[in-house]
């Protein structure tokens, strides 16, 4: 019983100390749900499915929702209005990024997309828009996609089944192409299992809810047979994984330099300079390392989206295959010369990464010092997390969210570009998007030009398509079933390089 009362009184002694300690903020804090003292909202934190708990707490509590977990002042964004008046108007307080602990386990804290802001930050930033930063550099390779797109085609006519699994070696093979010129073998290559293994663990290890030890670092410490701390061993076996992604592509471009035979790319360009030092090596390879990590996943959810949407709403896709029938003719296939004359297939680009947000809550920003908004303290040190996927869904923006409307777009008075909220705000905003769009454009425009996309029957019953996604920093459609056809014989032949 002595335990018991000891134990107990130490406990009060910790909350009456937290209480005295507790400063009095100059301003008041955003609204949000009330937490318990100490552990704060901890039990309140969605562990999966983040976007739909924030959107209801939007609903309560308004564009700023405020909580603290452990102490840590956790701040979630509604709107996009305010994420820009944050983090692109005040980018100098919310560029950096919240220690992930689970992150640095596995080795990933030297990524771009979680380095803090500072110089190391600049220089990857400034290698990747150099190559891949805005539409002339990326003209460049615009051959690399077209052709990789044809052979997506080929696969698809042979196999319409294995959408998925096309759509991810397409989306590999573009990317590794790009940046290391490395081209994948046509089934299993070894180093594309390689990405797909590693982005998804990224997808896992950076979402706020998925460890425990992202909220609470200190567990980091504690012994591997203590129950709680599996994410040790786990950390463990996916750091070897994270080490693969980002050495083997890089050994090959220097193994392929040092023979004579290495192709262009973002990677050996940069490693063909003179005197390229170890501390710039590392920065070329975590570079390239970041561009397919992040570039790949986002453009395989995208993709795979676009098909189900195509499913789901044929009209969209048989008011796209007019325009591009009309521009095209009958005798080739789509290039990104056509790009400007294809509104409403823009348009419908545009409306898939609406529809679909492929990074529902982003990559959550830190402040690195005191601020106001609207009345309201940001303390600093705050976890800033963006709900992109309310911004992309709110209907005080978006009219009828829900549906898939790429004529929302077009018009006298054009809705918001998703754009401008998908790859993220402020100085973080994604530095392949010019990549990940152009991609995304191609393999669109080429499917819907040769191919007819319907739902998939079975005994007689019409399967349709159901609109959710899964949990992840990149997150993808839940799977479907559809049907994908030639649309004619002379679309097969085009397909197939015989026209």
């Amino acid at each position: 019983m002595s335990y018991l009362l000891d134990a107990s009184a130490g406990l009060i002694g910790v909350v009456l100390i937290w209480l005295m300690l507790r400063q009095k903020p100059s301003a008041p804090l955003p609204p949000g749900p009330k937490g318990w003292p100490i552990v704060g909202n901890l039990f309140d934190m969605p562990s999966s499915r983040e976007w739909e708990t924030f959107t209801q707490w939007g609903e309560k509590w308004g564009d700023m929702v405020f909580l603290s977990v452990l102490g840590q002042p956790t701040l979630i964004l509604n709107s996009a209005k305010v994420a820009r008046d944050l983090l692109d108007k005040k980018g100098h307080k919310y560029s950096n990024r919240p220690h992930l602990e689970m992150c640095n386990l596995i080795g990933l804290n030297n990524g771009l997309v979680l380095t803090n802001y500072g110089q190391r930050f600049r220089n990857h930033r400034k290698l990747m828009h150099q190559l891949i930063g805005s539409n002339l550099s990326m003209s460049r390779f615009y051959p690399i996609e077209e052709t990789e797109t044809r052979k997506f085609l080929k696969h698809l006519a042979s196999t319409p089944q294995d959408l998925a699994s096309h759509i991810r070696r397409t989306a590999g093979a573009i990317i590794l192409r790009i940046s290391h010129g490395y081209e994948i073998q046509d089934k299993d290559d070894p180093i594309v299992k390689i990405v797909e293994i590693g982005t998804a663990q990224f997808s896992l290890a950076s979402a706020p809810g998925t460890f425990i030890v992202n909220l609470i670092p200190a567990l980091r410490h504690l012994p591997d047979w203590f129950p709680g701390a599996g994410f040790k061993q786990t950390a463990r076996e996916w750091a070897k994984d994270v080490s693969n992604m980002i050495e083997r592509p890089h050994q090959y471009v220097k193994e392929q330099m040092a023979s004579g035979t290495a192709e262009p790319s973002f990677t050996a360009d940069l490693m063909e300079a003179p005197n390229v030092t170890p501390e710039r090596e590392a920065d070329i390879m975590w570079s390239a390392g970041s561009l397919y990590a992040g570039g790949a996943d986002t453009t395989v959810s995208a993709l795979y989206a676009f098909f189900k949407a195509m499913t789901i709403y044929p009209e969209v896709a048989a008011a796209a295959q007019s325009e591009l029938d009309t521009v095209l003719g009958p005798a080739r296939l789509p290039s990104f010369a056509d790009r400007e004359n294809l509104p409403y297939m823009n348009a419908l680009v545009s409306e898939v990464l609406r529809w679909h947000s492929v990074a529902p809550i982003g990559v959550p920003h830190v402040s690195t010092e005191d601020d106001n908004y609207n009345g309201y303290l940001v303390p600093k040190g705050t976890i800033v997390i963006t709900n992109i996927w309310k911004m992309l869904h709110d209907p005080n923006v978006y009219s009828n969210p829900m549906t898939f409307n790429p004529g929302r777009f077009l018009g006298p008075k054009p809705e918001p570009d998703p754009r401008e909220a998908t790859y993220g705000f402020g100085r973080r905003i994604c530095p392949g998007r010019v990549l990940a769009d152009s991609s995304l454009f191609i393999s669109c425009a080429m499917a819907l030009a040769t191919f007819n996309i319907t739902k998939y029957n079975l005994n007689g019953e019409t399967m349709e398509p159901i609109v959710d996604q899964i949990s992840g920093t990149i997150s993808h459609p839940t799977p479907f079933k559809c049907v994908i056809k030639p649309r004619s014989e002379k679309a097969l032949a085009l397909i197939h390089g015989e026209i």
